[in-house]
């Protein structure tokens, strides 16, 4: 399958570089159809036509972002320079912790692909 899904900056620039490799998702309905193998399609949210394809290597589930932030390294997740504390309150802004009580965490591991 092949799915869409929206970036910021800066985090589109890091997935374009392939420096980050893992996407830091909640594990809602659309998430939950997710196979490794899939293909996603990251545009970038201030300019859409810029887009960038991956496939999925691998899905881990954890029940809170603290435990997912906890099990990879910072520059996979592209936040390298940042603490814990600062993960955790840039993502609850997008995710609000009601949320991610509800469905729980997924984190998408992802290598550049060249078939899309």
């Amino acid at each position: 399958m092949h799915y869409f899904m929206g970036l910021y900056d800066k985090p589109f620039k890091l997935v374009e570089a392939g420096e980050k490799t893992v996407e830091v998702r909640l594990n809602d309905l659309k998430r939950q159809k997710l196979k490794i193998g899939d293909f996603i399609t990251f545009n970038k949210l201030t300019n859409p036509f810029e887009a960038v394809t991956v496939r999925i290597t691998k899905l881990s589930h954890f029940p809170t972002f603290k435990e997912m932030f906890q099990a990879f390294p910072a520059d996979a997740l592209g936040s390298k320079d940042a603490t814990l504390e600062e993960m955790l309150e840039r993502t609850h802004v997008i995710y609000p912790p009601e949320k991610e009580q509800e469905w729980g965490t997924l984190a998408i591991s992802i290598e550049l692909s060249e078939e899309y």
